[in-house]
């Protein structure tokens, strides 16, 4: 899962015009690597619970901009596993 994840962060940033060519899981998120600003962690953020059915609230922002890459997508695993949501297997499909 966490590698299908880190596979739809990674293109969600392409699209949102960040070069992802060097990064790796232990890429920072935030100032130290990608150097995401809040508006984009939130788009991110967004994108990933649309597609995952997860929620992150807005007081969280701050705490994934200080998350590597292979964090961040723990993270989402680990809220998936925890709600029971069910990832489809194509975007935009039913689960």
């Amino acid at each position: 899962m966490q590698d299908r994840i880190r596979a739809f962060v990674l293109a969600t940033l392409i699209e949102m015009n960040y070069d992802v060519t060097e990064v790796t899981g232990d890429t920072d998120l935030g100032p130290a690597g990608l150097d995401l600003e809040s508006l984009a962690l939130a788009d991110l953020s967004v994108q990933v619970e649309d597609e995952f059915g997860v929620k992150f609230d807005l007081d969280e922002m701050e705490g994934t901009a200080l998350m590597t890459l292979d964090e961040f997508t723990a993270d989402v695993a680990a809220r998936i596993a925890a709600t029971g949501a069910a990832a489809p297997a194509v975007s935009g499909s039913p689960a």
